[in-house]
């Protein structure tokens, strides 16, 4: 018989007014101000750029939970081959990231249904999940230790029956406009990973929180900027937060959500010059004839990096033939590459827009370890 624990009951911080020391309040200014500039930067090429964004977003989000791949995989993936599992479960964390961010940006509040399709999205394909996918856990469940006992267990969230009132509490805050906003985000997500709302995929659903609270907030219209890579460089900080948020400081847990949001927004800005350059380089360089398979190709790819032959085929408005003379100048011209190796079911990525994928979140990981 399995000795008893004792759980952690949040408090509930529906009225919280937390104020955070004047440096930190400074580097959320800082952070907010860059984001909003990133956001902006992004405007008229929302489309493609908040694609991009919320893949390297959820990419990173997904490497804090120890999921990895490589941006190929990722890319297969996308095309929906479901061979490498860590790959599956990336997209699966774009999408939810997607679902939470534009239906609580046009809703302008966050509901419970907000999140349980977010989770639905991300869990919905897991083999060991999907029983469990788009609703609250009615079991208990622990943060760290043994698999099969709390008993060593980092956290241990308050006991199911308790879920329903705390996530209403916490839905409260989140959709207060008199909190500071990177305050809310980070208090917000931290309750949240307290909580522990649902069996698995608390943590990318916690982090996906975050960029739905810079939307509704009106920080961001365009793009999401990838706070978590600046998270993922500093994993342990910010496991070790989170234990201060539960310990009853949330400064360092606000701080450091500024500061990697303020990297990622300074990085991302670069990227997102470079890649509003591409469509004028790729014209410039290869001239394409008006109406024909490159031409049509080339802004499909932008909008698009990531292609099976089908899809290629419907989108360059051609006959097979010529679209695959198409693909063939692309690729020699070095702008996309095949990626599978096969003759059949092959798969297309840009391949500039792939390594930018890798590039940015290295990026915002070297300047937050400056």
């Amino acid at each position: 018989m399995m000795a008893s624990v004792n759980a952690t009951i949040p408090p509930m911080i529906e009225d919280l007014d937390f104020i955070p020391p004047m440096a930190t309040m400074i580097t959320t200014e800082q952070a907010l101000l860059a984001v909003a500039q990133a956001d902006t930067d992004a405007e008229g090429h929302s489309a493609a750029l908040s694609r991009f964004m919320m893949r390297t977003e959820s990419m990173a989000s997904s490497k804090i939970e120890r999921i990895t791949a490589t941006a190929n995989d990722y890319a297969l993936a996308l095309a929906g081959n479901r061979s490498n599992s860590s790959a599956t479960s990336m997209v699966a964390a774009s999408t939810a990231l997607h679902t939470l961010v534009v239906s609580v940006g046009e809703r302008g509040a966050f509901t419970l249904d907000d999140l349980l399709a977010a989770h639905e999205a991300l869990m919905k394909d897991d083999p060991h999940e999907a029983d469990y996918a788009g609703r609250l856990r009615d079991i208990q469940n622990w943060i760290g230790g043994s698999d099969y006992s709390p008993r060593d267990a980092l956290h241990i969230p308050p006991a199911p029956e308790r879920v329903p009132a705390l996530m209403a509490d916490l839905l409260a805050y989140l959709n207060r406009d008199d909190v500071p906003v990177m305050t809310q985000a980070a208090i917000g997500h931290a309750q949240f990973e307290s909580i522990h709302a649902f069996t698995d995929g608390n943590g990318r659903i916690g982090r996906a929180l975050v960029s739905a609270v810079l939307r509704r907030r009106g920080v961001t219209r365009n793009a999401v900027v990838p706070l978590a890579s600046g998270l993922l460089a500093k994993r342990d900080d910010y496991f070790a937060a989170l234990g201060h948020y539960r310990r009853g400081a949330p400064a360092p847990l606000i701080d450091l959500f500024a500061r990697s949001a303020l990297a990622a927004a300074v990085c991302s800005r670069d990227s997102i010059a470079r890649l509003k350059a591409l469509p004028a380089e790729w014209a410039a360089e290869l001239a394409p004839r008006r109406g024909s398979a490159v031409a049509a190709l080339l802004p499909a790819f932008y909008d698009h990096p990531v292609m099976g032959a089908d899809e290629l085929e419907q989108r360059s408005g051609s006959s097979a033939q010529q679209t695959y003379r198409a693909v063939d100048k692309l690729v020699d011209a070095g702008f996309i590459m095949e990626i599978t190796g096969r003759k059949r079911d092959r798969v297309w990525v840009a391949a500039e827009l792939l390594a930018e994928l890798d590039d940015l979140d290295r990026r915002i990981q070297a300047e937050m370890n400056a």
